[in-house]
């Protein structure tokens, strides 16, 4: 092979041929099971949620039941499990053709074309003749009517590689009435019968309101979501993990170890390191346990304590301090990128900042136009930061109104900081003399890696699952697979009512029903894993260098210290 010429590497090859595991349900004729109502939900929905949706209202999470089982008898009488000419049992009926619509929205994550190969997966197994549509660049290209028709030759190409190039993604947001007018003008002209929405928890909450809108209109298109972020921050008691948050985590703590050897070896420097994940720290709490660092700051308990930016500055200090006087001049901080917003003192700044910035006729264009319109309390933290810092609080919003924490550079900041904390110990330690700081931030190098075994797995059984879904006339579900600490071919599979994951919060100055994000649980497994350790990994080298993802070898198939502890919490696991 010419190594210039080539449009491929050997492993890209390798990973295209390579054909993830399936779910024993999935091998044969399944029925498609309505649970009891009494079955555990996460919340109960408001009113206001009620109110919002009242065409999803009252719908049940599902379970796919193989034929054979004894739940077979309380099917709703859907045939969408039905095998075509499967080998297994000998069934040889045909089922009528779908058309089914995919949408990449949000940033990427890992496995995202695997829920696409396992799409159509599905239709080839199941509906012969099927058609599967990919809206390209996002849910824009729902509204442009810009799509392709995905095939076997074109999906070959892509299986079990990372990127959401097959057909982009996108942020646009189908909410306003004309769009929702145009989005279901445009399922009905492609004579649609479903729609699957790979995203986080604003894109299906917006698939929430999409089906909620085309029930509304009587149109047959049903509305299926797959969960995704490498946030993690998209899971809940049905929903175990949301895809890709395995493999950038594996990514990150794979270069986090390589700065870890690296400090060790010149011990000289202290690295900070800058992780995505705004609203929630699973990602930072993840690799910390992947890792052993001298700190992680978890973004939940510094707004549950009531944290100052300065208490935080200080504990870095401390560490720094107490390693100084045995000689390590060198170590670890990890950052979770939504740390600031989290910071009491500061979150309530970035309230008042977005509500003021959603005020479309207020011009706060300038620093001086902020200054004048602040409160005394957010003034006086406003001052407080850096002018880096503060210009960066007023960067354009995000889609939904928020501040673009990403923009951020909290690692400078705190660096910064705890600089001159030290400096301020000089004076009554020497060993404070020698601090050395370097700053990294990792996001978008995790978000495009080719998934691992457990991802690639995890995301053709979603979009299997989706498939069916649809097929079987549901709409406003959430693709699951659960049992995920047990082998794939153990995998239950189902879906789960959006509008069961959803609360109300205030967007843009207004109250709106979204999807709850899930933060890290502070008396849950895994961060009592990491409270039980950290004392130790702040004083003590205890490194831990996990290296590159594996796809094959004893601990390919092996998922999260995260997934693992959340889902064996009576079990103890080795964290040492």
């Amino acid at each position: 092979m010419d190594l210039f010429t080539a449009e491929s590497s050997p492993l890209q090859e390798s990973r295209r041929q390579w054909v993830p595991p399936r779910p024993r349900v999935l091998h044969g004729p399944f029925h498609i099971v309505d649970e009891s109502p009494n079955a555990a939900t996460d919340t109960v929905p408001s009113s206001d949620v009620h109110k919002a949706f009242k065409h999803l209202k009252g719908r049940s999470a599902v379970q796919l039941l193989a034929a054979s089982s004894n739940g077979a008898s309380h099917t709703n009488g859907a045939s969408s499990g039905a095998a075509t000419k499967d080998s297994t049992n000998g069934h040889s009926k045909e089922l009528p053709s779908l058309r089914i619509g995919i949408v990449l929205s949000g940033g990427q994550a890992p496995g995202g074309h695997n829920v696409i190969g396992g799409l159509l997966d599905y239709l080839l197994e199941r509906h012969p003749g099927s058609q599967l549509i990919g809206f390209k660049n996002g849910p824009g290209g729902i509204l442009t009517k810009s799509f392709m028709d995905i095939t076997e030759d074109i999906m070959a190409e892509f299986r079990n590689l990372g990127g959401f190039h097959i057909i982009g993604s996108g942020r646009d947001k189908i909410e306003k009435e004309k769009d929702l007018e145009q989005a279901a003008s445009v399922v009905k002209e492609l004579d649609l019968d479903g729609l699957v929405v790979c995203g986080g928890d604003d894109s299906n909450t917006n698939a929430a309101v999409l089906a909620e809108n085309f029930a509304a209109k009587g149109l047959k298109t049903c509305v299926i979501g797959v969960p995704k972020t490498i946030d993690g921050d998209l899971k809940n008691s049905q929903v175990a993990t949301s895809f890709g948050f395995d493999t950038a985590c594996k990514v990150y703590s794979e270069q986090i170890g390589n700065l870890m050897m690296d400090a060790l070896s010149a011990k000289k420097y202290y690295h900070f390191v800058r992780l995505m994940g705004r609203a929630a720290s699973h990602i930072t709490l993840e690799c910390a346990l992947q890792t052993h660092p001298q700190a992680a700051i978890i973004s939940e308990e510094v707004h549950q304590q009531g944290k100052t930016l300065a208490d935080i500055v200080d504990e870095i200090a401390d560490i720094i301090a107490k390693r100084a006087e045995e000689g390590k001049n060198y170590g670890i901080v990890l950052i979770p990128e939504g740390l600031i917003e989290h910071i009491p003192q500061i979150g309530a700044l970035i309230c008042e900042l977005n509500d003021l910035l959603a005020d479309v006729t207020t011009d706060v264009d300038s620093h001086d136009a902020v200054m004048t319109r602040l409160s005394t309390a957010n003034l006086a933290v406003f001052e407080f930061l850096p002018a880096s810092t503060r210009q960066q609080l007023l960067l354009d919003r995000d889609p939904h109104g928020n501040v673009q924490v990403s923009r951020i550079e909290t690692e400078q900041l705190l660096l910064q900081l705890v600089a001159v904390e030290l400096e301020k110990r000089r004076k009554e330690s020497k060993f404070c003399d020698n601090f050395a700081g370097l700053t990294h931030y990792f996001g978008y190098e995790g978000r495009c890696s080719f998934p691992t075994n457990f991802d690639a797995a995890y995301c053709a059984t979603l979009g299997y699952a989706a498939g069916a879904l649809v097929a079987g006339g549901k709409t406003g579900l959430m693709a699951t697979a659960s049992s995920l600490d047990k082998p794939c071919a153990e995998w239950k599979v189902g879906g789960y009512p959006l509008i069961d994951m959803m609360c109300i919060e205030r967007r843009r100055g207004k109250d709106k029903p979204v999807i709850r994000k899930a933060l890290v649980e502070l008396e849950g497994p895994v961060f009592t894993a990491f409270k039980q350790m950290r004392s130790k990994w702040a004083q003590e080298d205890c490194f831990r260098s996990p290296g590159p993802i594996q796809f094959s070898g004893p601990n390919a198939d092996g998922a999260n210290f995260t997934l693992a502890l959340e889902l064996n919490s009576n079990q103890p696991i080795q964290i040492s």
